[in-house]
């Protein structure tokens, strides 16, 4: 992941009066980032949806960043090579972490393969407010669903480094 550290040195961090504690008393919830990874058609998202309303239901806070939701917007511009993966990883990271902070219960859903990626993502909630959640489905299975066809398409050589 890239560093944190801005290419201008003329950046400075603001501070505002009202802080994550304000928020979290006024929800009456910790902010925190529940992270849920595995392979593609493993169900994250299903899983991150569900709880999203069980929470709701229970009058808690939270949203859902979805991968291929956020591909559309904030991270249209990038693509699957190894790079742009980490960058994606990054970004969401970093959303998710303003999520928690303004107390939010923030279910990250991605496939977000590389460990290292996941660390740094940890590493950015210093109070141990990441939950990693690994959806641990076989191929096999996630192949046989494969809800959006990609398995399909990969074994017809029609996605490369799937």
């Amino acid at each position: 992941m890239s560093s944190t550290v801005p290419k201008s040195s003329n950046i400075f961090w603001h501070d505002c009066p009202v802080g994550k504690t304000d928020r979290q008393n006024l929800l009456k919830q910790k902010g925190c980032v529940v992270w849920i990874t595995g392979l593609s058609g493993s169900g994250k998202s299903t899983l991150a949806c569900t709880l999203g309303r069980e929470l709701h239901t229970r009058g808690k806070l939270a949203y859902v960043l979805d991968g291929d939701n956020l591909r559309h917007g904030l991270n249209k511009d990038l693509g699957f090579a190894a790079e742009d993966r980490a960058e994606n990883i990054r970004r969401v990271g970093e959303v998710a972490k303003l999520f928690a902070d303004a107390g939010l219960v923030c279910i990250a859903s991605f496939i977000s393969p590389y460990r290292r990626d996941r660390e740094s993502c940890r590493a950015l909630l210093s109070d141990g407010s990441f939950i990693e959640v690994f959806l641990n489905m076989s191929l096999e299975l996630c192949e046989a669903r494969d809800p959006k066809g990609l398995y399909k398409l990969a074994r017809a050589g029609k996605i490369k480094g799937y």
